[in-house]
Formats: structure tokens, sequence, C-alpha cells
């Protein structure tokens, strides 16, 4: 059972130590209303006790902000805690921007007795070093062998940052393509009895890999999404031994050789299109909490959703790294990223009957029709290969005129698409799904899709609608 060691702001931090309460088994609750930590250079170090009573995973779930930082804007993207326990690095969180954000993190293993959680400002890698940064909720979870989330927690990978030269500081990982949110997901493995153990992690850009436009049209963001390690996993729940693999440059899968914290691989972002290695140089260190999951049937996007404010920071990283087109006479036409907030964000399921790999291959884009006029809007604009291929429910965007709404919407349609020579594929539209788009402040609004059926697109008969008010 996991144990809970409550460690809430008080109203006061004395002599560098803020003390709100140890607790055993009990329900956590937030902060005082009003009451908070504050974390910047001018401050000591914030330390926080806590208490364990049973060996286990910890982690650690916090809410921070920090005024005058910004992640559209350049040299105020944000303020870095890095954050300790017992004076060992456990990992950092990079904050950003003046209202308040949830976050969970992992802290790693820890034994019975009071442990010292330590909040430090890491001027040396805070692209706003004199920001301070307030925490009004703070709480530490501990899972023991007990518990079904510890063996999740148990063989989650540390993922160091990226420190590419030609791409930025060596503290880059604190203004571009940050790790925001991992997860896990399990699967049968080969050997009956056995599960293998999936990590996956989102990062707020890719430097390289698929160009922008293409991310929008063919995966329906521009955050970049990959699976990070796997191992497999034996009946007793332990690892089995050389089964543990982690997505390597050029997405090549390669076993892990590297260091290992307890049963934690250290994993390094060491590509522009954040592959891994496993050998760690990074001054960074981010140790995300891996609790979250993906249901069945739902496209990894789903986890952005689910944690609305990653379409924020990914909108604003297209801002101030300049990949949104310029205002003015730009059309819908274009294919280049127009403002985030003018497109609507769908998924759209489908099967292709027979092979849909090689040099041809059958794909579908989904179109939009306005009330006000008989253009159809497409997802993959003019590019052929920026339509649906996966036949997984699949997430897509389609750029609209700045302005429409949700009432504006007449009809949403899906078009086969074919690239290369025609394989004469049938192709079955069974769901549509999401349908929001981003407000002004670019988290998403509420969903207008939610269609299953089976609409066949052929040779013969390539469009159909599929969804209408």
């Amino acid at each position: 059972m996991k144990r809970i060691g409550r460690t809430l702001a008080a109203a006061a931090v004395v002599a560098a130590c803020a003390v709100t309460g140890l607790a055993g088994p009990a329900a956590a609750h937030p902060a005082h209303p009003g009451s908070e930590l504050l974390v910047d250079r001018h401050r000591p170090d914030v330390r926080v006790p806590f208490l364990v009573k049973r060996n286990g995973e910890a982690v650690l779930d916090l809410r921070a902000a920090a005024n005058g930082t910004d992640w559209a804007t350049a040299g105020a993207e944000s303020a870095v805690v890095s954050i300790s326990v017992d004076g060992k690095y456990a990992t950092d969180l990079v904050v950003s921007g003046a209202a308040p954000l949830a976050r969970q993190l992992a802290l790693g293993g820890v034994r019975p007795g009071i442990h010292v959680l330590r909040l430090h400002l890491a001027t040396d890698r805070s692209p706003v070093a004199g920001a301070t940064v307030r925490i009004d909720r703070l709480e530490v979870t501990t899972y023991d062998k007990r518990d079904p989330e510890y063996q999740v927690l148990r063989f989650a990978p540390i993922m160091y940052g990226r420190n590419i030269a030609e791409l930025g500081s060596r503290f880059q990982s604190a203004t571009t393509d940050v790790p925001l949110i991992a997860w896990h997901e399990f699967a049968p493995a080969a050997t009956p009895g056995h599960t293998v153990l999936t990590y996956s992690l989102i990062w707020s850009n890719e430097d390289g890999g698929t160009n922008t436009p293409a991310l929008m049209a063919r995966w329906g963001r521009t955050t970049d999404i990959e699976w990070t390690y796997a191992l497999e996993l034996d009946e007793h729940g332990d690892r089995v031994p050389g089964s543990d693999t982690y997505q390597a440059a050029n997405h090549e899968t390669l076993h892990s050789a590297g260091v290992y914290e307890g049963d934690h691989p250290r994993l390094e972002t060491c590509t522009s299109n954040n592959n891994m290695c496993d050998v760690v140089d990074d001054p960074m260190r981010f140790f995300l909490s891996t609790l979250q999951t993906l249901p069945a049937g739902q496209p990894r996007e789903h986890l952005m959703d689910t944690n609305p404010w990653t379409y924020q920071i990914m909108s604003k990283e297209m801002i101030r790294e300049g990949k949104i087109e310029a205002p003015g006479p730009a059309t819908t036409a274009t294919p280049e990223v127009n403002d985030q907030r003018n497109y609507l964000y769908a998924v759209v399921g489908k099967t292709t009957q027979g092979n849909n790999s090689g040099s041809s291959w059958v794909g579908v884009a989904l179109g939009v029709r306005l009330k006000n006029g008989n253009a159809v809007y497409l997802s993959n604009h003019v590019d052929p290969t920026w339509s649906i291929q996966r036949d997984i429910p699949a997430a897509t965007t389609i750029e609209l005129p700045a302005g429409t709404t949700l009432d504006d919407i007449a009809a949403v349609s899906a078009r086969r698409v074919v690239v290369g020579a025609d394989t004469g594929a049938p192709v079955h539209v069974t769901s549509l799904g999401r349908g929001f788009l981003l407000g002004p402040d670019y988290l998403p609004g509420p969903s207008l899709l939610d269609w299953t059926g089976d609409i066949e697109l052929t040779t013969a008969a390539p469009e159909a609608v599929v969804w209408s008010p």
C-alpha cells in the first residue's frame, strides 16, 4: 500500500527549512490557501522532510509557477529547479509561465525513515536566473511492492537532456525540445506468462526529423512522441536478463548497456529528433513519473489531451522558433504551419485491405467544408505523402480560415489518397473523434466529433462525407 508523506507549504520558511507535517497512510490534500514555497537565488534552498515507512519508489506531485518566464519568449523561456533527495540529485523541473502548473516527477527508490527533499534554483541552466519559483502544492507518495504501481516505477528510465553543440547550449533542454510527460504500456510477451513493459515520452518539439507541416498533417501535433525504453518481465515481475532495449539513433532498437541506478536505466536524448543513447554526459536530468498509461484504442496524442497544457507549450515553442507562418495574406492553401489555433484537431480510425507498405500505398486525408462555402480544406494540403498511412487510431489536423468556430463546420469528409501507383486497396473508415480547436490560450476547447460506423473508400468512390451536424 502506498504511503503518503505530506510535505505541504507552510506560511513561512525558517532557516531554510519548510516543515509542513509528516504523515503515514493518509489522504493527501492541497496546501493551505495562500501558502507557498519560494525558490530563488536570494533565499536558502528549500528543504522539506518526508517520512517513508517501507522500501519503495517515491513520486513527487507539485504545482509550480515563475513570474517573468514565458516559453514563447526567447531568453525568458524558463526557470529550472533542481530537486534532490538526501543530497542526491533526482531531477530537474523546467518551470515556464506565471500560471501554476501541476507536474508529477519520480524520485527513485527510498528506504524507511525521514528523508529531506531539497529544491534549488539552478541558475546555471535557468534562462531567467533571477526568477522566483512559487510552489503552492507539494507532496511525496511512496509506492511499495504491495502496490500495482510499484512495478511501473521500479523500471522507469531516468532521462537526461540534450547537449548537441550545433543545436544550442549545454543546457538546451531548458529552452527547446524539453521532455514534458512520460507513460507506460503493458503487452503480452512471446513467452507465456511474460509481459513487455514499454515506456514512452513526449517532447515539446523535435529540431530534426519530420518537418513541421508534415507533423501537423500526419501526426496532428508538433510535439515529438517516441517510445524510449522497453523490457520483458517474467512471471514474477522481474526483468528478464538481456531483454531491455531502447530507441537509438535512426529509430534503431538496441540493447541497453549503460549505467543503472537500482533498476532504473540512465538514457540520454542525443539526436536532433530525440532518439536515445545509453552513454550519459548531459548535465540536465529528467526523471518523469511514468504512472500514466495509454488506454486501448486511443492514439498516443490522447496523453496530450489528458495533459492539455502540453498544447500550450507546443504552440509557444513554434512561435518562438519562427516555425509559424507570418501573419498576412497567407491562405490555408499554403503548406506552412499557421497559427495552431486555426486547426481542427481530429482522430480517424481506418483499415486498409491488403498490403499497404512500400513505395506505393493508399492513405486517407480528412476534409472540412464550412457552412459559408463549398471549399474543402484537407489535412494533407497538397502532398499525398502527408496523408495517413497507419491503420491504428491516428491524429491529424485540418487548417481552417482564421476565426473559424465549431459552429461554422458543415461536414467532415474522408478522402482516399494514392501515393505512387494505385494498388486498388479499399479503405474502411470506421471512426472519427476529438474535433476540437485550441482556444485563445492555446488550450483545447470542446470536442465536436464522436462518430463510429463503416464507410468504404475505393478507386471508384474515393471520397465520402463521414460526419455532418
